[in-house]
């Protein structure tokens, strides 16, 4: 009786590898075929050949801790910072590297603002020397004392006067090479530059006598 179950059960459910004559619920077959792997993508050029970051994985990145738990350390990573970006911005007064100057100075605009007063002879650069060696001579004669201030006060009119035209000249030449541009401000800037002695100038010229900015 029971081999005559067994030849009805083998008809129905053939053999198959394991313990058990017959499919048992809830087991699964080891010998399934493995799962698609993901598809691998070509590298080509021009591409950033990366996958793109889940929004909230670029989140959890930028997010940073309101409260900071070391707070000496933290100051101490602040002034590094802060003196890092000094130390650029001195070298840069000197190479006239664009990128580390301060906003006063920056941009192509003040750039030819200062090559253009650098490239010419200013009378203001000499008023102050000229003043000093002016007023030092009426200690030699009291007489000379009214001369002397009028000789200061022609000299600032003078300087005034050759301010005033220098930047009409800069002016038309900055409306013709940056129309777009709002020059609001650049004066008072080339009359400030004016008035300094060129080796105290900051930033350094980058400019000889006569080589003007074209």
């Amino acid at each position: 009786m029971s081999g005559a179950i067994t030849l009805t059960l083998s008809r129905h459910y053939p053999s198959r590898r394991g313990p058990y004559p017959c499919r048992v619920f809830g087991r699964k077959d080891k010998t399934e075929a493995p799962q698609a792997a993901a598809p691998v993508h070509e590298e080509r050029p021009g591409a950033k050949n990366r996958p793109t970051p889940k929004r909230r994985d670029q989140e959890a990145a930028r997010k940073q801790p309101l409260v900071v738990a070391d707070r000496k350390a933290a100051k101490k990573a602040e002034r590094a910072k802060r003196m890092e970006s000094n130390t650029r911005m001195r070298s840069a007064m000197v190479t006239g590297d664009d990128r580390y100057l301060p906003p006063r100075d920056k941009g192509p605009v003040r750039r030819f603002v200062r090559d253009s007063v650098d490239a010419r002879w200013n009378i203001a650069e000499f008023l102050l020397p000229l003043m000093v060696m002016t007023l030092a001579l009426q200690f030699f004669r009291a007489t000379w004392a009214a001369y002397v201030f009028l000789a200061v006060y022609a000299l600032i009119l003078i300087a005034v006067l050759d301010g005033f035209f220098a930047w009409r000249g800069i002016k038309k030449k900055l409306r013709a090479k940056f129309p777009d541009e709002n020059l609001k401000g650049l004066g008072p800037y080339a009359g400030m530059r004016m008035m300094q002695m060129r080796r105290l100038r900051m930033p350094k010229p980058m400019v000889e006598r006569g080589e003007y900015p074209s």
